[in-house]
């Protein structure tokens, strides 16, 4: 059943909802576009992001199933705040929660996990561009209204957002490199709040 609603095929026309959703997220990649600063605000969360000059990728499941984002790749040294991941995170099989990261001019300055600290360290030692960021998301999807454990699903989520250490993706503008990939989900289903240049973005809405 749950992965039945991930891709819509418990609505009476799945297609229909397929188009619809890429619709939305159309819009959303509109508004976005001319859009200077994202802020993001959660529990233990107040992070800031420039995203001025780069381009928001339609996630609409061409590229994989099921979808639900757009993403595009933040300026690499605008990231300042603080950020609290919610949502557990099983890179290569280890299990990471808790991960908090503070950000000054885009670099990673303190890392902490409640559990996987170790990985974390590592991961962030891999390479110089792994300490920055090379993606900014936002979920979605509806149908997908509980993490799952794999990020290709978790990513999509509605009430999310997710960012990536490491590597960018071209099509975005993003200029990151690294060998790491790592997205990194915060849930902001409960009290949290996500603006765009002060105006609040309601990915459900778009």
């Amino acid at each position: 059943a749950f992965v039945n609603g991930a891709l819509f095929l418990d609505r009476p026309d799945p297609v229909k909802a397929w188009r619809e959703l890429s619709d939305r997220q159309a819009a959303l990649v509109e508004r976005l576009g001319s859009a200077r600063e994202i802020r993001i605000e959660a529990d233990g969360t107040d992070l800031r992001l420039r995203v001025d000059g780069r381009t928001w990728i339609n996630s609409n499941g061409r590229r994989n199933m099921p979808s639900g984002e757009v993403f595009t790749g933040p300026l690499e040294d605008s990231a300042t705040g603080t950020i609290r991941f919610g949502i557990p995170s099983s890179p290569r099989g280890v299990l990471v929660e808790g991960v908090e990261l503070t950000f000054e001019n885009g670099e990673v300055k303190n890392a902490t996990a409640q559990r996987g600290q170790a990985y974390l360290d590592a991961a962030l030692a891999t390479d110089p561009g792994a300490r920055f960021l090379g993606e900014l998301g936002i979920g979605t999807n509806a149908g997908i209204d509980r993490p799952t454990g794999s990020i290709l699903l978790d990513e999509k989520m509605a009430g999310t957002v997710h960012l990536a250490l490491g590597r960018s993706y071209p099509e975005t503008g993003g200029a990151n490199a690294s060998a790491l990939h790592w997205d990194l989900i915060c849930d902001l289903r409960e009290g949290g709040r996500l603006t765009a240049d002060g105006e609040p973005v309601d990915p459900t809405a778009a």
